[in-house]
């Protein structure tokens, strides 16, 4: 009953909270000189994203969206089912306007890079251990080149090296980068949303049911467990141990042997009265 509870608890409670913490933090913003909370909604392309991130999650086998929303489900598990999703899809939306750039020429090129790598991966053969791997090198790099490189390359503080090298890019970019720059705390905001955001998925089970198949899995290795210990016995302790087993199995295995010689005694006065029915048939032929 503990283990179901605990279950149930992941599932429906700690899995959808952790998603909407990560909904909430994922378009916080703070600002540099005031300090004051700035949240940014996420715009369409993260929507996108979001929408390419679920199927691809439900093509490598870490959401199997038919055991989710069922007709063997009842109503309250399908509603319960859908609001989770619903936390997921906004959670990834989020994810990904937490670590793309607010606006500018670099907007759209992580906006590309994520699209590009999201659609090619649609028909690429993975496992769910693989997918979940590239997941979080992708997030990951997008991190550290937005609150790693970016920021400290456009901070106020900068050296005159990081200067040149904004001025240059700038430049280049003929002033269409349109960096913004917040505080510290944004990039540390940032870094707990992509963590959250991937202990969800672990957190989140392939399909609902997936839990109860955890008993059978402990069943089998208890038996294993079981069998081990038995091997490593002394001989003599394994023939009394044996003996005391077929010691408790033979008013079974007694029962056992009456109901089927019982059968067979029903069996056998069948197909005796069977033969007698035939013979008197097989008279009363000749004599008409």
């Amino acid at each position: 009953m503990k283990q179901v509870l605990t279950e149930a608890l992941v599932r429906f409670l700690l899995t959808p909270t952790v998603f909407l913490l990560v909904a909430a933090l994922g378009g916080l913003r703070i600002n540099a000189q005031t300090g004051a909370f700035i949240f940014i909604a996420p715009p369409l392309i993260t929507l996108i994203l979001s929408v390419l991130l679920l199927l691809l999650l439900a093509r490598g086998k870490l959401i199997e969206i038919g055991s989710w929303l069922s007709n063997k489900n009842s109503l309250l598990e399908n509603i319960a089912h859908a609001l989770v999703l619903l936390t997921l899809f906004f959670a990834s939306a989020q994810a990904f306007n937490s670590v793309l750039p607010e606006r500018g020429l670099l907007h759209w090129m992580f906006s590309f890079f994520f699209l590009w790598t999201l659609w090619n991966n649609q028909w690429s053969p993975f496992t769910s251990k693989q997918l979940l791997r590239s997941l979080v090198v992708l997030f990951a790099t997008a991190f550290c080149i937005k609150h790693l490189l970016l920021a400290n390359l456009y901070a106020p503080d900068a050296g005159w090296l990081q200067r040149i090298a904004g001025v240059l890019l700038e430049g280049v970019s003929l002033g269409t980068l349109g960096i913004e720059h917040f505080a510290a705390s944004t990039g540390y905001i940032s870094f707990f949303t992509v963590a959250l955001y991937t202990l969800g998925l672990l957190l989140l089970p392939s399909a609902p049911d997936s839990f109860n198949s955890s008993d059978a899995t402990v069943d089998v290795q208890q038996t294993g467990d079981v069998i081990d210990l038995y091997r490593r016995l002394p001989n003599d302790e394994q023939t009394l141990l044996r003996e005391l087993i077929l010691k408790d199995q033979k008013p079974q295995l007694q029962s056992a042997a009456f109901v089927d010689h019982a059968s067979n005694d029903l069996t056998e006065e069948n197909e005796a009265d069977t033969s007698d029915g035939e013979i008197l048939t097989i008279v009363r032929e000749r004599k008409e």
